[in-house]
């Protein structure tokens, strides 16, 4: 597939002027802050209106991996299936990406007549009704092998804070870790909303082709959501990982799809909501 960039990208944070309050002191000073601008991703395919793009998309981001995103994305939401429907992607300004599919992508096109706008805090925003809401999975990872040792989940923490680029910069972004069977980091997805950044490391996982991943480990650095383990489940991923809580939906979601869901992951602790792989 070829990627085609037009423009300047833009930085994923940036330097403002704040003035800062401590023990009773003020003073002026410079901070750097996460950025947060729309991407619209559009959709073209040469059997729909001649191959005229249609957005199908906006959402709230911070810029850097747009390919990857609006790959991941698009394979979340179960419009593209496989790497070579995909003819090509160009990216203009890094505030429009379009997406060409071959002639063998099917999908119905009727519920991409709504425009979804998704802003940085949610995955969800702008599904029409509960129907579609939930997405369908080509992969299953009931009978994934992978497991892992509490020792080595437990380490995974350490991993997290070292490889946390932008947060470490701002304070403002969340980040998906993908690890291998063996623990080591293939991807990190950095981004003001935990949605996109899950979607960046699926988006780098489709086009790397190492989908499914049931041996792999997904890991995210806040709580894990719905739509989070939803998006996880759609990878076929045996084992995904959270530093904060998992919802009740979100334990119901993994149960259903044989995910083992690992909350409140620290360097001397776990909690584990469903499944049997942690040994």
């Amino acid at each position: 597939m070829q990627i085609s960039y037009f423009g300047k990208m833009d930085d994923k944070s940036r330097t403002i002027s704040v003035r800062k309050f401590h023990a009773g002191e003020s003073k002026e000073s410079e901070d750097l802050v996460v950025v947060e601008a729309p991407l619209e991703i559009r959709l073209s395919h040469p059997l729909k209106d001649n191959g005229l793009p249609q957005q199908i998309a906006i959402t709230m981001r911070t810029p850097g991996d747009d390919p990857e995103l609006a790959l991941g994305f698009l394979f979340t939401e179960g419009i593209i299936q496989r790497y070579d429907q995909v003819e090509s992607l160009d990216a203009q300004n890094h505030e429009i990406i379009t997406v060409h599919l071959t002639r063998e992508a099917s999908f119905d096109w009727t519920g991409l007549e709504r425009k979804i706008y998704t802003s940085s805090s949610c995955g969800i925003c702008g599904k029409a009704d509960l129907k579609s809401v939930k997405t369908e999975t080509p992969f299953l990872p009931w009978s994934s092998p992978q497991k892992i040792g509490l020792a080595d989940l437990l380490k995974l923490k350490e991993t997290l804070s070292k490889n946390q680029y932008l947060f470490s910069q701002t304070g403002g972004s969340h980040a998906t870790f993908l690890f291998d069977g063996e623990s080591k980091v293939l991807k990190v997805g950095e981004d003001v909303g935990r949605h996109n950044a899950m979607d960046k490391v699926v988006g780098y996982s489709l086009k790397e082709g190492i989908l499914p991943l049931d041996q792999h480990i997904l890991v995210v650095s806040g709580r894990a959501s719905f739509e989070l383990v939803q998006k996880a489940a759609m990878t076929g991923c045996a084992i995904v990982c959270s530093v904060g809580a998992p919802s009740s939906l979100a334990i119901e979601t993994a149960k259903e799809h044989g995910i083992t869901l690992i909350g409140f992951l620290g360097k001397d602790r776990c909690n584990i909501y469903s499944g049997d792989r942690v040994v």
